[in-house]
């Protein structure tokens, strides 16, 4: 129990991408525009920030002159993309925020932590790494790094840790990450794996991460996650596994409304050790279908965190699944 407890707080403080070899391709520690308040069109790509103040990233705004504010603000970035790789996966990482953030990646929202008012909690605790999705990438222009943070009090803002631009080599160019912003349901119902089910007035959350980071801190029990994802039209490929991560405790996979696996030892909570494995799935030949398609994961946490927790999760053509796991421990 003690150990379970142990390791899933480490990982929250770690971050979420931490089984993936990340290399840093960008520093962005310095000065950011920012301005208190709160705006939406702040996320805007071309938005004119130039009037904005300048803070250095990271540190407590406290620390650069605005001592005593409580509440919102917004920081922006932005840089070239010839420092993309085209054939990468990249991660934005923020080091640790306080209280609560909301991060947009040119315009689109890419990821959260915390909860802001009137549901607020907050996350000042977590490490925060946010999956770019490739579509959002300008390979030949500016990109711009937009984040939505509120303070409840104390210190607050982009306050310590690495700031910057990571990628990770593909292993393949017909990988399909599905890490980003899901939806979630803490309830429990059959129809929740059909591709016909309307989730729309589900809650969001990032994947991986803890329940923790939208304030299910003392919640066990089932919750149902899904998203829809694209899958390009004349892919050479037709055999696919899914990598799905490290999941707290049980689970059962469902593609397109097809049960593609499930991990569950049955055993109580201190000694089950479900939480350590990495689920590996073969996705039936046929059940993946060029253009929209939809994932849905029944989770079933024995008590204190939950969910999926910790990447990768991603598609990936079943004859590299040898090479792509190659270093993850599948039992830890």
């Amino acid at each position: 129990m003690l150990k379970k407890l142990f390791t899933i707080a480490l990982l929250l403080v770690t971050g979420a991408t931490n089984a993936q070899d990340l290399d840093r391709l960008l520093n962005l520690r310095g000065d950011w525009k920012f301005s208190i308040g709160d705006h939406k069109e702040w996320a805007d790509v071309n938005y004119d920030d130039s009037s904005w103040e300048e803070i250095y990233v990271p540190r407590r705004w406290e620390s650069e002159g605005f001592n005593g504010y409580d509440g919102y603000a917004w920081y922006r970035t932005k840089f070239s993309g010839d420092e993309l790789e085209k054939e990468g996966a990249h991660y934005l990482r923020l080091g640790y925020i306080d209280d609560v953030d909301e991060v947009f990646f040119n315009g689109v929202k890419i990821g959260f932590s915390g909860g802001f008012p009137p549901n607020y909690y907050t996350a000042w605790n977590a490490e925060r790494e946010y999956r770019i999705p490739n579509e959002l990438l300008n390979y030949n222009g500016d990109n711009v790094i937009a984040v939505r943070i509120y303070d409840k009090g104390g210190e607050g803002g982009i306050y310590s840790g690495e700031v910057g631009l990571l990628v990770a080599d593909e292993a393949y160019n017909e990988t399909y990450s599905l890490e980003g912003i899901w939806k979630i349901s803490r309830r429990d119902r059959d129809e929740f794996a059909n591709v016909e089910y309307d989730d729309t007035r589900w809650e969001d959350i990032v994947v991986p991460s803890n329940w923790k980071t939208i304030g299910m801190s003392d919640y066990r029990g089932f919750a149902w996650y899904r998203k829809a994802f694209e899958i390009p039209r004349g892919g050479k490929e037709t055999e696919f596994t899914l990598i799905g991560g490290y999941i707290d405790d049980f689970d059962e996979v469902f593609v397109n409304g097809i049960k593609i696996g499930e991990t569950k030892d049955d055993q109580r909570m201190g000694r089950s050790r479900s939480f350590l494995e990495l689920r590996v799935y073969d996705i039936p030949k046929g059940v993946l279908k060029p253009g929209k398609n939809t994932i849905a994961i029944r989770v079933e946490d024995l008590g204190a965190n939950g969910g999926i927790y910790e990447g990768p999760v991603t598609i990936i053509p079943s004859k590299i699944v040898t090479k792509f796991t190659r270093g993850f421990s599948f039992w830890r």
